[in-house]
């Protein structure tokens, strides 16, 4: 199963194995806070992608473009598959206060085959 939560959440027991999905770690958050299992800013969008975003708010071309780069990392995405079926449930992390509209979003469709 694959989830998605914003890494400031209240974490949850059954939350399983936590991935942070973001280039840059979180603000103002410790490790010991986060108890991110794996930061892994491989698979987040470009430093291009997401600073154009910040500049643009389109998010439109935001998914079009990252799905784009997405498909180059395939290895990435068979490495979270991998985790799922080891611990049952992945929960992908995000620092964006929207939680509609995000990189983890598109990314949990990716990995649930959807869109």
């Amino acid at each position: 199963m694959i989830q998605t939560k914003r890494v400031y959440d209240q974490i949850e027991k059954s939350g399983g194995f936590r991935i942070l999905v973001d280039r840059l770690w979180p603000r103002g958050l410790t490790k010991e806070r986060a108890q991110v299992d794996l930061w892994m800013k491989e698979i987040a969008p470009s430093d291009a992608l997401r600073k154009s975003f910040h500049a643009s708010e389109d998010w439109n071309a935001f998914e079009r473009r990252y799905r784009k780069e997405l498909a180059s990392k395939k290895d990435l995405l068979a490495e979270i598959k991998k985790l799922e079926k080891q611990h049952k449930k992945v929960t992908l992390l995000f620092a964006r206060k929207d939680e509609k509209q995000n990189q983890a979003i598109i990314l949990a469709q990716i990995l649930k085959g959807k869109k």
